[in-house]
């Protein structure tokens, strides 16, 4: 994975990778259009005012939306037409959505209408362009989409000088806000209202920030585990390169090379080799369920280029000369980046739940020989007995979110929608997914750190361990007795969320697969 904080400027018009998109969501990097960007838009453009002129045919141009699509609309009233669908679609309910995710569907909304097949007027892009570069964020109401729709509705209520936006850290009329950023609400023209809130863009962007996370998350697993069986002495027999031969997953292989160069120069698994035939499943099927979680990821990860880069709007202006066409059909269906991400959320409970295992064991005397919870004192201190409890709790709440969204079906819009993919949910629901994720590898990460002061001290640990425990140890004490722990986890987490667990592991090993 491309390191994220070195992207600083992006341009659209070519192939937009998730690292990109994340480096402008989360990180604010600058947006820029390409000519060939600028070009194929203008050139639909030209065709949507051509036909509308002639008075042609379009869905939610020249005629009403979903089941009023039977309704004709007079070349005079499209401009109505195009500010009423934003008026009325704005719907979205509950608490607003964070930051990097309304800037994620911004982004997602130049991806989609820059592919040059939605007829918008350029200028309608550079507002959203611009919307980026200078801070402005809409609220956008996070709760009650199908799929697309609401969300974006919201987000264009502040280009016509409507609805609320951040801008600077204050919440402002979007009318206010656009004029504080040296800029004026737009009057939107034929097909505009339409393409803003068309397509898959708020759970496309709300998927690709998780699964970013869950990415991210993955390799540190392998990182986290590597420990944890050095932690517990565990035996290398199951990593070893012939067994991976003979069940040739390439994911499972690239997790048990990542563990043995993690642990290659571990004094402790070499001192501990051959004490036990086999270790608990928790330790030794690691290759096999990290291969089997990142394999899903990764599959997700070209679902989600592949739509982060495609025109999902409806209808497709099809600009190729002699071939000019205005076509609805149904690019806007969300079942693509829902079903993927249903999948990774699985694929990362999986990993939670193995990381809760992995953790029990160093903190159970009878499983691992430390003391109790990994305290000198246990009784008068709880050291490390209650993380796992917030393990299990957070576990039991990514099982229940790791059902999958996109089983379900409502049907809307009087029966015109009477299937419906539900891909929103499960693309948002994936971040949370990924944020427990975090959190219980940490747990684990530091039950690992804590267990230290009763190793061996004639055996060493590899040099990436002492590397990670050195960094840990710049800010968490060891326990002698009870502290503290939440500031800690919420340190650790944050390692493993913004990438540091991996840089640490990275300057020591090389990359990781």
């Amino acid at each position: 994975m491309e390191n994220i904080r070195k992207i600083h400027k992006v341009r659209l018009g070519n192939f937009l990778s998730l690292e990109e998109f994340v480096a402008i969501a989360r990180n604010k990097a600058e947006v820029d259009f390409s000519e060939n960007y600028c070009s194929r838009v203008e050139n639909s453009r030209k065709l949507v005012e051509k036909w509308v002129e002639e008075e042609r045919v379009m869905y939610g141009v020249t005629t009403g939306f979903g089941a009023l699509c039977t309704e004709a609309i007079g070349k005079e009233d499209t401009e109505q037409l195009q500010e009423n669908i934003i008026l009325t679609h704005a719907v979205s309910v509950g608490q607003p959505l964070h930051e990097e995710g309304v800037r994620g569907i911004l982004l997602m909304v130049l991806q989609n209408l820059g592919q040059g097949y939605s007829g918008v007027r350029l200028e309608v892009l550079e507002m959203y362009k611009e919307f980026l570069n200078r801070g402005i964020t809409p609220k956008v109401p996070a709760d009650g989409s199908v799929g697309y729709l609401a969300l974006e509705a919201h987000c264009a209520l502040v280009l016509i000088g409507m609805g609320e936006a951040w801008y600077q850290g204050e919440l402002l009329p979007g009318k206010e806000a656009l004029t504080r950023a040296g800029l004026e609400p737009m009057k939107l023209s034929s097909k505009e209202g339409l393409a803003l809130v068309s397509g898959t863009t708020s759970p496309t962007a709300l998927g690709a920030l998780a699964l970013y996370d869950l990415l991210q998350a993955a390799k540190s697993a392998d990182i986290i585990g590597a420990l944890t069986l050095e932690t517990l002495k565990g035996v290398m027999n199951a990593f070893d390169a012939r067994v991976m031969k003979v069940r040739p997953h390439s994911d499972q292989g690239k997790v048990a090379e990542n563990i043995r160069k993690i642990l290659k120069d571990s004094g402790v698994i070499k001192k501990y080799k051959g004490h036990r035939v086999q270790d608990a499943l928790s330790l030794r099927c690691m290759p096999q369920l990290h291969g089997a979680s990142r394999k899903t990821l990764e599959d997700a990860r070209r679902t989600m280029e592949i739509e982060m880069n495609s025109c999902c709007d409806n209808p497709i202006i099809w600009p190729e000369e002699g071939e000019e066409d205005v076509i609805s059909a149904c690019n806007a269906d969300s079942s693509y980046v829902g079903i993927a991400m249903d999948s990774a959320g699985i694929a990362a409970c999986t990993l939670a739940k193995m990381s809760e295992r992995r953790n029990n064991r160093i903190i159970d005397e009878s499983l691992s020989g430390y003391p109790w919870f990994c305290i000198s004192k246990p009784g008068l201190n709880s050291g490390l007995m209650i993380p796992q409890y917030t393990q299990a709790g957070l576990l039991n709440e990514m099982r229940v979110l790791a059902s999958p969204a996109s089983i379900d079906n409502t049907p809307t819009c009087g029966n015109q929608e009477d299937y419906v993919a539900m891909g929103y949910f499960a693309c948002k629901k994936a971040g949370m997914i990924a944020e427990k994720l975090e959190y219980i590898l940490a747990m684990e990460l530091l039950s690992d750190y804590q267990a230290q002061q009763f190793q061996d001290k004639d055996a060493k640990t590899s040099s990436v361990s002492r590397a990670v425990y050195e960094v840990l140890g710049e800010k968490i004490p060891v326990m002698e007795s009870d502290m503290l722990l939440h500031p800690h986890i919420e340190y650790l987490k944050e390692m493993i969320h913004s990438g540091m667990l991996v840089e640490i592991a990275e300057n020591v090993m090389g990359k990781l697969n």
